[in-house]
């Protein structure tokens, strides 16, 4: 789609009608364009995807599952019963949102891991909510205005960073905001440093860069400005020493950006000290004495806070809600399961509860005495927690879970400990289990505790003891998916403003609630590859925490469930088991678990035979081993998961058979990562792997000469007749897609070939032998078509062209082939002399060499009424091979 002469966006569809054109074919074709066009990408800003019933807008840096629909038009209600792709055409490319999307809603950050640089477009979810909050926003700034600007409620792990970042982009570029000063709020300096660290690496959109105040002395400085100005500070340099909070800036352009800073925005009564008479404000009542006339907007994930401090009263109406229900089914986040596995404890459930709740009020400026008291409390419940004999018990149960866990799903896992004594002890019990598990070595060993000290703790501690860059650095080993730091202990640390993708289970051995809670458990649910859940495992019992997190949830006007019980994943898994089973009717296939090793390896060629026998057989397995794949990635340490374990890696080899055999080439997100590792576990293989049809079948990995004779007659004697034919199609329509790329002509031929012998076979109009016997001629013609260059004595660039000109057969007849031949070397030589790098997307460059092609044409003769059609061929050609001149 071209804006003023730009192609500023991409439209890849794909055929409604044919199973085989999914979205992640249109993707790769977009990523195939990437390669091989790089100059149509220099101005562009939207990918969209579509196989015609589904759509998916994304940027030309992104992975495929960030790729996400776009189910909005004029508002942020998704419009229900219109076609996927015209709902996204009508809300994305209308111009009254194109161009604010183009202009205001992308991003550039760089990736401090690799180095590399990331185009961020923004969902609709974000889009919409921070337009809302800007119109809201010059409202409250009025003169007249109440300085609440609202409340944007977005569900934890669906891009409220980015949507604090366009909306701070808003607010900076409005012209009726006066050159405003953002002053962004949050009630940790982890999570300041992480916010400050996204705004950082994305600052363009802000038009200056942000700076973090280290002191209400430096934030008093920055704020003396007139105007400008992205600022970073958090809510506890409000507190109060003596006397009321001095002023630190009395302009009305100042917007205050708070990012859940629940519990501490809402001091605003006063307090008296009994003993000495004292009056003191919280937090909330400071901020709003030191900046006075600032208008305050509110960003929150986790809006789960009690009747008399409730979020809306303190910031106003919600602009925005995007709530969990809609968030999964965007699949911006993936939906989180609940695990409980309690270890009993002889306190009461009451007083576990109570001394939460108790405790978690210490953090908000209590008096001396009463926290003292409540440590007392805290620290009855923790001594029981941390008892030896149940952390043993704790530490085996959690090491076979996670390792169970992780067979099923690649990914890390984190435990939530009550103490820094408790991370301690449990690290050593797990130590005790897996030696090779511990190093002292930051770059080494699976298992690290993240927590504070000091030289004042004991010689045990301190080699967990690390400073703010290690922690930092070891925050980034832990994100990459690959590395071996696999699992992590810690007590407050990475609970909140803490974005590791790849984290898929959370063990949770502290009482926490509320929107701590939820904060917490909310680290499992961020999108990574084919991560389709997080898990939360309860030992303190939790349960009735979240019950009431949700309830406040949905009191609020939230939809969807906190967490999922894993009873659900298993009743998924027994009725996609079922069905598996169902397929497999007929076909004894008990010799997978105890027949002998050479026939379990070929056991999985042999159904895929079976299963090819069957109307859409391949399509439905695939299909249902996809969903089995999904559910048994969700609750593998179940019993009934354990009992199918070695079925489900039965079932998954089968469908990697077709896999090999398949011209669809499926990207990641067909699963199979999902059961990839219990595979590996379940079976006995050779070197080769189960899943080689070549050698099951006592043949030689074929090489580049894969149709030669020798290879088809090996193909016709194949014992699995089905699996023949998509061996041999697979391997022809590969050979076929080299030379398309290379000689269109060519390739247009012998794909209409491929696909009239697969239709046939598809209609059952032929048998499978018939159809390997059509599949060998047309590989027979294939190959003598290769070696008509040679013949015609025709460099490969050469027969391209020729090729082009003899699309007609009249042209053969009238010139001959010498005199094509002749044509044909004079056009490679002066289109190759015209072409340049971007010679595909300058009309006038593309211009000339049509005028040129045409007086080639003209000079030798070439027919009159076919120099338009040979033209445009030529011009198509010199595109495909551009390319490879240009490199």
């Amino acid at each position: 789609m071209f804006v003023n002469g730009l192609p500023l966006a991409i439209v890849e569809l794909k055929d409604l009608k044919n199973e085989e054109a999914t979205i992640d074919h249109a993707y790769q074709q977009i990523r195939t364009y990437k390669t091989e066009f790089p100059s149509l990408f220099t101005y562009n800003e939207l990918c969209v995807i579509s196989n015609g019933s589904s759509a998916r807008l994304g940027s030309m840096t992104a992975g495929i599952e960030w790729f996400k629909p776009w189910p909005t038009i004029d508002d942020e209600q998704p419009v229900k019963g219109i076609l996927e792709l015209e709902i996204l055409i009508r809300g994305v490319f209308a111009p009254a949102r194109l161009l604010p999307l183009v202009r205001d809603f992308i991003l550039f950050e760089d990736d401090p891991d690799s180095d590399s640089v990331y185009k961020i477009l923004a969902g609709y979810h974000q889009f919409h909510a921070a337009r809302k909050a800007i119109e809201a926003t010059v409202e409250a700034t009025r003169t007249d205005g109440n300085r609440q600007c609202g409340v944007v409620w977005h569900t934890q792990g669906s891009g409220k960073s980015f949507t604090m970042l366009f909306y701070s982009g808003l607010v900076v570029s409005h012209a009726q905001m006066n050159n405003p000063t953002l002053v962004v709020l949050t009630d940790r300096n982890d999570l300041d440093d992480q916010l400050f660290g996204q705004f950082q690496r994305c600052s363009d959109v802000l038009r200056q860069k942000p700076v973090q105040a280290e002191s209400v002395d430096q934030l008093r400085e920055l704020l003396k400005v007139a105007s400008g100005g992205v600022i970073f500070t958090t809510i506890h340099k409000f507190a109060e020493a003596e006397g009321e909070f001095p002023l630190l800036t009395d302009r009305s352009n100042v917007v205050v950006i708070a990012d859940e800073a629940h519990r501490s925005q809402y001091g605003f009564y006063a307090r008296q000290d009994k003993e000495t008479g004292k009056v003191s404000y919280g937090f909330a009542r400071n901020l709003r004495d030191a900046l006075p006339n600032a208008s305050f907007i509110g960003f929150t994930g986790t809006p789960v806070e009690l009747t008399d401090k409730n979020t809306r009263a303190v910031f106003g109406d919600y602009v925005s809600i995007y709530d969990i229900q809609r968030a999964v089914a965007d699949k911006a986040t993936v939906p989180i399961y609940y695990e409980s596995r309690v270890i009993k404890l002889t306190l009461e459930d009451a007083a576990t509860a109570s001394i939460n709740e108790d405790f978690a009020e210490v953090t908000e400026q209590e008096e001396s005495s009463t926290r003292e008291r409540l440590k007392t409390k805290w620290a009855a419940l923790e001594a029981m927690v941390g008892d030896d004999d149940r952390l043993k018990l704790l530490a085996s149960d959690l090491v076979k879970h996670f390792e169970t866990r992780c067979e099923a799903m690649l990914g890390k896992g984190m435990v939530v400990c009550m103490s820094r004594r408790i991370c301690v002890d449990l690290y050593n019990e797990i130590i005790r289990l897996r030696p090779d598990w511990h190093s002292e070595d930051d770059d080494k060993g699976t298992v690290k505790i993240i927590m504070t000290g000091s030289a004042a703790d004991g010689p045990d501690w301190q080699q967990h003891i690390r400073t703010k860059q290690r922690r930092k650095q070891l925050a980034s080993t832990f994100k990459d998916s690959r590395s071996n730091f696999r699992l992590v202990i810690v007590r407050d640390m990475w609970l909140t403003g803490f974005d590791a993708p790849c984290l898929h289970t959370m063990y949770v051995d502290k009482p926490m609630q509320g929107h701590g809670l939820m904060q917490a458990i909310a680290r499992v649910n961020r999108v990574f590859g084919d991560k389709n859940g997080g898990l939360v495992v309860d030992y303190l019992g939790i349960g009735q925490s979240l019950q009431q997190a949700l309830r406040t949830y949905t009191e609020s006007g939230g939809k969807g469930q906190t967490t999922i019980a894993t009873a659900e994943a298993v009743a998924a898994l027994q009725k996609h088991y079922e069905q598996c089973c169902d397929m497999l009717h007929g076909f004894d296939w008990s010799r997978w678990t105890d027949g002998t090793a050479a026939e379990r390896v070929t056991l999985p060629q042999a159904a895929a035979d079976f299963l090819l026998d069957q109307e859409d057989g391949k399509q439905r397995w695939s299909a249902h081993v996809g969903n089995l794949s999904q559910a048994y990635a969700l609750c593998p340490t179940d019993e009934y998961a354990v009992e199918i374990r070695e079925d489900v890696a039965f079932f998954q080899i089968i469908r990697t058979v077709f896999r090999k055999y398949s011209t669809s080439e499926k990207t990641a997100s067909e699963l199979d990562l999902a059961v990839r590792q219990l595979v590996s576990k379940a079976v006995i293989t050779t070197d080769e792997g189960v899943v080689d049809v070549f050698a099951a079948a006592g043949m030689d990995r074929p090489d580049v000469s894969i149709l030669s004779d020798d290879f088809l007659e090996e193909v016709r004697a194949l014992p699995y007749r089905n699996l023949a034919v998509e061996l041999l199609r697979k391997l022809l329509h590969d050979e076929i897609k080299v030379v398309k790329r290379r000689n269109i002509v060519q390739g247009r031929e012998f794909s209409d070939m491929l696909q009239q012998t697969l239709n046939a076979y598809h209609n059952r109009a032929i048998t499978n032998l018939e159809v390997i016997e059509e599949l060998i001629r047309a590989a027979k013609h294939f190959q003598a078509a290769k070696k008509r260059g040679e013949e015609l004595g025709l460099s490969n660039d050469e027969i391209c062209f020729y090729d082009a000109l003899a699309a007609h057969g009249s042209a053969v007849e009238v010139m001959g082939i010498d005199e094509l031949k002749v044509i044909a070397a004079e056009l490679l030589n002066q289109v190759r002399a015209s072409v340049t790098i971007d010679w595909t997307v300058r009309e006038n460059a593309r211009a000339a060499i049509r005028v040129r092609v045409r007086r080639i044409l003209k000079k030798y003769g070439y027919p009159p009424d076919l120099q338009a059609e040979a033209t445009k061929l030529v011009l198509e050609q010199a595109e495909v091979l551009c390319a490879d001149w240009a490199a």
